[in-house]
């Protein structure tokens, strides 16, 4: 796996740099450095805006933030890791990129696990969420401290109207390189290509993948508008982006600044959920201005829905803490056990 080639060719610098790089960086600076994966106008620049702001507001301007859109400090998993070793403050990254590190939150990219906005609350904020965070510090040394909401990925492509399953045969469909997502596509019958985010707007641009998947508001951010004409408004993955702080940068500062960061993620959070509220019907209207054409799943999504739970909750029921474990949560969401 590259995270873990990038972890061990690093962890030597790590260990002589690592601490004396925190060590300066809380002592001598006040400005904590946010990577953000997307660019400005999107959720997590938003969600960023917001943290910002409060966690100043909360620290009486002793300290301050600055942010680097469109992955000027690296690909999200790359953040990850820097941030894990403490050279990197704090990041803003799609969810699915963190499952790689941390396999348990996992549970949030599985097809047709949300189902709606109150389903992403439900768990991100209830028990679930607080034992994703857990599980996150223990296994990839970063702590989740906000949660942005994006809405469905909704897919979109170049060459035609998709309204069925077999409308997707022959597209090229890029995919983030996530293990969950890949299967989906797969058990929908094709074969996605795994692609990086840094790559995504060239690779539709010159037509080497025909279409990808994200929410309306990274549609409209990325301007993916330029270079794509249809939208299928499939419903198969809830687009949760969390706000995650090195976990030994957050233990390295006084009591009142940790709790500063923590208030700041929440207040973040629930700004998120409004904000989404307010916006996603407004980008809908200007991506169809712009020449974007939206369309439904013939059959209400249930063939798509059917062959993703069937083929790929299975496949990772290990992975996610067990059947059991995957029942607790759809209890929470008031959902039929499986």
């Amino acid at each position: 796996m590259i995270f873990k080639q990038r972890f061990i060719k690093s962890i030597s610098f790590a260990l002589c740099a690592g601490a004396i790089a925190v060590g300066s960086s809380v002592a001598q600076a006040n400005t904590f450095r946010i990577a953000v994966g997307d660019g400005a106008g999107g959720t997590q620049h938003e969600l960023g805006l917001k943290f910002s702001e409060v966690f100043k507001e909360k620290t009486a301007g002793k300290h301050d933030t600055k942010m680097f859109l469109n992955g000027q400090l690296g690909d999200e998993q790359a953040t990850i890791n820097d941030a894990s070793m403490g050279l990197l403050d704090f990041s803003i990254l799609a969810i699915n990129n963190v499952t790689p590190f941390s396999p348990s939150v996992g549970v949030l990219t599985l097809p047709y696990m949300v189902h709606s906005l109150d389903d992403a609350v439900t768990l991100t904020q209830g028990e679930v969420g607080q034992q994703l965070v857990e599980n996150t510090i223990r296994d990839a040394g970063v702590r989740i401290i906000g949660w942005a909401y994006s809405g469905f990925r909704v897919l979109t492509n170049s060459k035609q109207a998709v309204s069925s399953l077999a409308d997707l045969e022959g597209l090229k469909i890029r995919v983030p390189n996530n293990e969950i997502m890949i299967d989906t596509y797969r058990a929908w019958g094709i074969n996605p290509t795994p692609m990086a985010w840094s790559e995504t707007f060239t690779g539709l641009q010159l037509g080497v993948v025909d279409g990808q998947d994200n929410p309306y508001i990274t549609v409209s951010a990325m301007k993916f508008d330029e270079v794509q004409k249809y939208i299928t408004n499939i419903r198969y993955l809830f687009s949760i982006e969390p706000l995650i702080v090195s976990e030994s940068v957050f233990q390295s500062q006084p009591a009142d600044v940790q709790k500063a960061i923590l208030e700041a993620g929440q207040a973040a959070t629930d700004h998120s959920a409004q904000w989404l509220v307010e916006q996603e019907d407004k980008i809908k209207a200007e991506l169809t201005a712009n020449g974007m054409e939206i369309s439904e799943p013939a059959d209400g999504e249930k063939q798509w829905m059917q062959k993703a739970i069937d083929q790929v909750w299975p496949k990772y029921y290990k992975q996610l803490g067990g059947k059991d474990n995957l029942n607790k949560i759809l209890t929470s969401l008031g959902r039929d056990t499986i």
